[in-house]
């Protein structure tokens, strides 16, 4: 793991933008296709918006979520709606979008679905994560129920988490995300600094991002 600190969060914005250009661009010299896996919120919108004007081949890019909750897309909550509108425009407005949310279709049925669909498009090339302050990424919550089968080495690609007081969710698996060729996380402030320097000397069930941390580049701002 290293860490990238920057001066403010707008220059963090526009540097993860280009490291991530560049890694994609890197990976469609060697390979038809490339993947790009990235989370929702508020926090990665100006990332995205810096990244959708990026002069690539986005015809060539599948683009996915770490995770979704399971809700539609006319959903305020919906991170696919979200990627929509920030990432999947101007020029990234060419690329092909993977939802993970299925209509008609359970958490359950609806992760296995998915988890047939992306198998093919594995190792991911580029990942973007979030981490919250009690130092979950993508839907892999302490102590959610599902949060063991998503640590597993032979875990599905996704799979349905369930965490006390929200709606269900999907998340793509631990050893899917660690495994990403070109791996990233993005944090702010200091709370979440000191988090994930806690993160270090505990296991993945106690701080799940600690399951990710194999050659990750840090990228912090206050």
């Amino acid at each position: 793991m290293k860490i990238e600190e920057y001066l403010d969060r707008d220059m963090l914005a526009i540097g993860v933008a280009n490291v991530m250009a560049g890694a994609l661009e890197n990976i469609l010299f060697t390979h038809e296709r490339a993947l790009l896996v990235v989370p929702g919120g508020t926090s990665p919108g100006p990332i995205f918006d810096a990244l959708s004007a990026a002069r690539l081949d986005w015809d060539r890019v599948d683009v996915t979520l770490t995770d979704e909750r399971w809700v539609d897309e006319s959903s305020d909550r919906s991170n696919g709606a979200l990627l929509r509108r920030r990432l999947l425009v101007d020029r990234a407005a060419a690329a092909h979008f993977k939802p993970l949310y299925r209509d008609g279709m359970g958490v359950d049925a609806g992760a296995a679905d998915v988890a047939r669909d992306l198998e093919a498009h594995m190792p991911i090339s580029v990942l973007l994560l979030g981490m919250g302050a009690d130092m979950h990424t993508a839907s892999l919550f302490p102590g959610a129920e599902g949060l063991d089968a998503a640590l597993a080495a032979d875990a599905p690609v996704a799979l349905p988490i369930h965490a006390e007081g929200q709606e269900p969710r999907i998340s793509l698996s631990a050893h899917v995300l660690n495994d990403a060729m070109s791996k990233h996380l993005v944090i702010f402030g200091a709370e979440k600094r000191e988090a994930l320097e806690r993160a270090i000397d505990l296991t993945p069930r106690d701080a799940p991002i600690a399951a990710a941390l194999d050659e990750l580049t840090v990228h912090w701002a206050d």
